[in-house]
């Protein structure tokens, strides 16, 4: 059984900004190639989480829940194990989007 609509305050919406709109912020994009393991602990730090826990299918999917963002456990795994360095760029992108309009 699938999980359509996620509980929060948020209205279920998709991610600012697509998967392969690394051009949007170049300097995250830049961040994520040539120091992946540091744009995953500035993710990590912009939840609460440890530094440990900013890469990949888990932070996603707490994010995703968080703000009811629509998707899966199935596929926020899938789409970090076949891109995982846009992924964690795209999440960035919508943290800081989120900090700009103030519902971060």
């Amino acid at each position: 059984m699938a999980v359509v609509n996620q509980p929060g305050k948020y209205e279920p919406s998709e991610f600012q900004t697509g998967m392969l709109d690394c051009c949007d912020d170049i300097g995250i994009c830049c961040f994520g190639y040539f120091c992946f393991c540091c744009l995953g602990c500035s993710i990590a730090s912009d939840m609460g989480e440890c530094c440990l826990c900013g890469l990949g299918m888990p932070i996603r999917s707490v994010y995703r829940t968080k703000y009811n963002i629509k998707g899966s456990m199935c596929n926020d795994y899938m789409v970090t194990m076949c891109c995982p360095l846009c992924t964690t760029c795209q999440l960035k992108r919508d943290i800081n989007r989120r900090k700009e309009q103030g519902i971060f």
